[in-house]
């Protein structure tokens, strides 16, 4: 069934030839308005644009798409306000992939039958306009650093990974999570995801100039050459393999020399070797099943560094080189007072003994003697 938000127009919208399951009247927050609706299943909205608090604010609109399938959304723009008629507003709700909007309330149910795709809407989207309101953005994207991410086998993880890659990164550069053609990341309810139609994203990249890096989900796409590196996914479960092997037989000989990542994977060293020995690939990276509400870092900061995109391990290594012989010591709680004046009284002999030790020798005569 379907939604209606209205508010000016709620005699209009009344008489439309539709089942409503939910209704709501008067001026609504945005962040009300995904409360309500985020996780609300519904066929089609219609919503009346005047029934959004502040809807000239643009970042009102977009936290809006961010968050609910505006494929189902038929946006009716207030026909007396002069901003319907402005030619960078309805560029800019094209970007954010609203398509469905009119101030003619006699092309609502013809919308709710045919609605717009990308190419119908087109026309108002004024790139050069938006390039020039970011100087900065490079129209070849070299400054920027674009991590694409794309599933070889069906439902290997790619949206997923993208939002665990995108928390990662975020901890080391201003971060932004982008999915291609779908609205799976609007789940996740981050600021920094935004789901996008394929045609708009060198737009949206360069519209976006103060982010660093982004990770993007590139779906069924041929967007790879926009990417600095790529990932491909395969989840390597028997029925995944067999079944991709099926559909496209020479697919382990198109990915030769790409970044092949083993996703949702419990292979370990030996099976991984196998694989590739099967798969004539070389494997990239490994990647256990996750758990997205935790913290995953520990799994994918390794993968990033191996990419160049961080640089974590030399620390760890310095740290771990400035670590004393006696740091075993610190490893346990000593409550015994006779070991602790025993250590505090022949603490010179323990060090010349040591001093004529190895490593592992030394730890291991220390352990010894406790």
């Amino acid at each position: 069934m379907d939604t209606v938000i209205a508010n000016k127009y709620s005699d209009i919208l009344s008489t439309l030839n539709i089942e409503v399951s939910k209704k709501l009247e008067g001026v609504y927050e945005v962040d009300e308005i995904i409360s309500t609706f985020g996780n609300y299943f519904f066929n089609k909205m219609f919503l009346d644009i005047t029934a959004i608090k502040d809807y000239k604010d643009l970042n009102n609109l977009q936290k809006l798409s961010m968050s609910i399938n505006m494929d189902k959304v038929i946006l009716l723009l207030d026909k007396d306000d002069q901003i319907s008629d402005s030619k960078v507003f309805l560029s800019r709700l094209v970007s954010m992939g609203i398509y469905n909007f009119t101030k003619d309330s006699n092309d609502l149910m013809y919308l709710y039958t045919n609605p717009n795709i990308y190419r119908d809407v087109a026309h108002y989207q004024d790139i050069d306009s938006q390039l020039e309101e970011t100087p900065n953005a490079s129209p070849n994207l070299s400054t920027k650093k674009i991590l694409g991410v794309k599933n070889v086998t069906d439902s290997a993880g790619a949206t997923t990974l993208v939002y665990l890659l995108k928390k990662t990164l975020s901890d080391y550069y201003s971060t932004m999570a982008i999915e291609l053609n779908k609205r799976d990341l609007t789940y996740f309810h981050d600021k920094d995801c935004l789901s996008i139609k394929e045609d708009a994203l060198e737009g949206t990249i360069n519209k976006y100039s103060s982010i660093n890096t982004f990770v993007i989900d590139l779906d069924r796409t041929n967007k790879e050459h926009i990417c600095t590196d790529v990932l491909y996914l395969i989840e390597p479960s028997t029925i995944k393999l067999n079944k991709l092997s099926l559909i496209n037989p020479k697919v382990f000989s198109e990915l030769k020399g790409k970044n092949v990542v083993l996703n949702k994977s419990l292979l370990n060293n030996s099976d991984i070797a196998n694989f590739e020995v099967e798969s004539d690939l070389k494997v990239f990276y490994n990647i256990p099943p996750l758990n997205d509400k935790e913290d995953v870092s520990k799994y994918l900061l390794p993968l990033l560094e191996k990419l160049g995109y961080i640089k974590v391990q030399e620390e760890i290594k310095e740290e771990q080189s400035k670590r004393s012989i006696f740091d075993i010591f610190k490893r346990k709680e000593w409550n015994n007072s006779f070991f602790s004046l025993f250590c505090l009284t022949n603490i010179t002999k323990l060090y010349k003994i040591v001093g004529n030790l190895g490593g592992k020798d030394c730890e291991r005569f220390l352990q010894n003697i406790i």
